[in-house]
């Protein structure tokens, strides 16, 4: 049988930016990483609010589900999987540059889906579909923390800040791949 991880309320994740690596330390594709620092996110955000709300028998249930989860992955990713991956810097400069990095980190690959197009053009496309999922993964996170009545205080203002630095971090990457304009030399 698992047994329960130690967690306490009000306890707060280190600040670290150490990537999600297999316990071999190949390297994890980006979606991987991108898909497991969600679920880990998800995983913190439940673990916190089940033990704010002093419903016990859940709050063991999910201690012991969490184990379980740990013992399945320590092949892959070593012991204690979710707490190393919860670790990480969860700010929101911290969480919004995950997302700026790991999105932008696909451009290069889109432009090669998209032969023939011009570059501010495919660069715009990109963004666009990018801020798109941006704002559907914000719209739906609200709605679960909504539903989980936890969508106010430092909470709400923290994903608002997040938003913000993304919606920066986008503007700075397009900006910084825009197109230059050609330089006349003086006559």
């Amino acid at each position: 049988m698992a047994t329960p991880v130690s967690a306490t309320s009000g306890s707060t994740a280190a600040t670290s930016s150490a990537p999600v690596q297999a316990r071999d330390d190949s390297n994890v594709s980006v979606a991987a990483k991108a898909k497991a620092q969600l679920n880990v996110s998800i995983v913190q955000a439940s673990l916190t609010v089940s033990l704010n709300s002093s419903n016990e028998p859940l709050s063991v249930l999910l201690k012991t589900a969490l184990t379980g989860i740990n013992e399945a992955l320590k092949d892959d990713f070593g012991d204690n999987a979710i707490q190393n991956a919860v670790s990480q810097d969860n700010t929101p400069e911290g969480t919004a540059s995950r997302i700026v990095s790991l999105s932008t980190a696909f451009y290069e690959a889109y432009k090669q889906q998209h032969p023939g197009e011009e570059g501010d053009a495919v660069l715009n496309k990109f963004m666009e579909t990018l801020k798109k999922g941006v704002d559907q993964g914000f719209e739906e996170a609200r709605g679960v923390l909504d539903g989980l009545k936890v969508l106010n205080g430092d909470i709400a203002s923290n994903i608002d800040k997040t938003y913000e630095l993304v919606q920066k971090g986008y503007a700075d990457f397009a900006a910084a791949h825009k197109a230059q304009p050609v330089k006349q030399s003086e006559a």
